[in-house]
């Protein structure tokens, strides 16, 4: 299973971008396909989401890594390693202002059963970058 990715050339600073995705109540607007957010997006802090996907179901959560207006990483699964998802945020330069790309990957024992069961997320991937690009853009 190749990782889910996306890519979008955003006219608005780093720091526009960053300050929108490490806002729980701004991402959890509805726009950009996550319901809820319980918790504080901050290192080494843990939160609760639902998403559009499994709206049923709360995937706990754990940001890894925060190197402001660069880089963050979530990091999710199951324990001892059996699965875990991890959710990259990148951003650097652009023509335009910013690239912002996000993706996922999955490791562990379980992957190969697990990632059989798992929806198709570029849908939710497309409407997150859209919806970042169109907030950050109206904010620049």
């Amino acid at each position: 299973m190749t990782p889910y990715h996306v890519r979008r050339d955003i006219a608005a600073p780093p720091a526009t971008i960053w300050t929108i995705l490490t806002d729980a109540k701004r991402l959890s607007n509805g726009s950009f396909s996550i319901l809820r957010i319980d918790g504080q997006i901050a290192l080494n802090q843990s939160f609760k989401l639902w998403s559009e996907v499994d709206p049923k179901r709360a995937f706990p959560i754990k940001v890894a890594v925060m190197e402001p207006e660069t880089r963050m990483e979530w990091h999710g699964g199951m324990p001892f390693g059996l699965f875990l998802g991890n959710r990259q945020f990148m951003l650097g330069p652009s023509e335009t202002g910013t690239q912002f790309i996000m993706q996922e990957t999955y490791s562990g024992p379980m992957k190969p059963l697990i990632t059989r069961f798992i929806p198709d997320l570029q849908p939710s991937f497309e409407k997150f970058a859209d919806a970042l690009k169109q907030m950050a853009e109206a904010n620049a």
